[in-house]
């Protein structure tokens, strides 16, 4: 009996297709990334002092990637020029998925546009993973200070112009430049005090050395619920539904002002894509957690999850936004 032979080269044509097919879907899976990344500790830069905001909400998040991933995810705190010394490491990085930063609305729509030359491109040094939580600010007196409201600190201000100082938790930083947009809008003289992080302005408000500042609302939750800090007015449109009893500033005497804040995870740009997109679906399913939601509201946060792409065009808009704001302020990086 005769017998074909197989012919090599006609397998080869038929394997090669599959081959092709088997190699794209292992790139552009981020279910089959996961079976390679991570294989050693992921370090999250968060660029400010530990015991604010951006240092919580990374603590937050980091032991649930750890659990999800088996693998560890190690805060780093790396503080320095409003946030801008942590947020270049991470862009000198390798592109390689293992050095993440919780950048802010500083970080990458703020400091950009208010420090010449930029020390990044927000934009082109970056490639943005997901938000992680948005919050507003709130304006705090300390009680002593005589200011039970916007309505006192406005009459004091005007009263004594540059006699009152407020505190922010650093120079550029969204709580700075939402005391620079409540001066530009109600035509008052107030004075900056920087601070490097919340940790060491809320010890100065609450030991009386500053009469008022503002803050990320998380940061300042519990010194407000304790009364160690009387909470004035909140930056965001409405009132934040975990502190219906705080007022808008908009409410208060300055019709039309609104400054809210946000917080998200960005890789260097370059990362590869499904490693960008397994991220993006980790935390997302971490932060749709009954008992993360539950911990984010209470600290005054609403928990984030869009996309890269809507990430991406959060931070288009808001430095087009505070491009604005700095031109029509003058302000500069103190």
């Amino acid at each position: 009996m005769h017998r074909t032979l197989p012919n090599p080269a006609a397998a080869l044509r038929r394997l090669v297709p599959l081959a092709l097919l088997l190699c794209a879907a292992t790139a552009l899976s981020p279910a089959l990334a996961q079976g390679s990344y991570p294989d050693k500790p992921v370090r999250i830069i968060v660029p400010y002092p530990p015991g604010g905001t951006t240092d919580l909400l990374a603590r937050a998040i980091a032991p649930r990637l750890e659990e999800r991933l088996k693998q560890k995810f190690i805060v780093e705190n790396r503080p320095g020029a409003g946030g801008g010394i942590g947020s270049l490491a991470v862009a000198k990085s390798p592109a390689d998925g293992y050095t993440l930063v919780m950048g802010t609305l500083a970080t990458h729509a703020i400091i950009p546009v208010l420090q010449k030359p930029a020390p990044y491109d927000p934009q082109k040094d970056f490639a943005p993973v997901t938000l992680v939580a948005a919050t507003p600010n709130v304006l705090v007196a300390h009680p002593g200070s005589g200011i039970r409201t916007v309505s006192d600190l406005l009459a004091q201000a005007r009263a004594r112009p540059g006699a009152i100082s407020f505190g922010s938790t650093s120079p550029g930083g969204s709580p700075h430049m939402s005391g620079e947009l409540l001066k530009t809008m109600a035509r008052i003289d107030l004075v900056h005090v920087p601070y490097k992080g919340a940790a060491p302005m809320l010890i100065d408000l609450m030991g009386g050395q500053i009469p008022v500042g503002f803050d990320n609302l998380p940061s300042s939750m519990t010194h407000i619920r304790s009364g160690k800090v009387r909470a004035l007015a909140v930056t965001s449109v409405r009132r934040w539904p975990a502190a219906p009893d705080i007022p808008t500033l908009a409410e208060s005497g300055v019709p039309g002002y609104e400054s809210s804040a946000w917080f998200g995870l960005l890789a260097p740009a370059g990362t590869p894509r499904a490693v960008i997109d397994l991220l993006q679906q980790q935390v997302a399913a971490i932060l749709r957690q009954p008992e993360v939601e539950k911990y984010f509201y209470e600290q005054g946060a609403e928990p984030g999850g869009n996309t890269p792409d809507d990430y991406a065009r959060v931070i288009a808009a808001e430095l087009a936004k505070w491009a604005r704001v700095v031109a029509a302020t003058g302000v500069k990086m103190e």
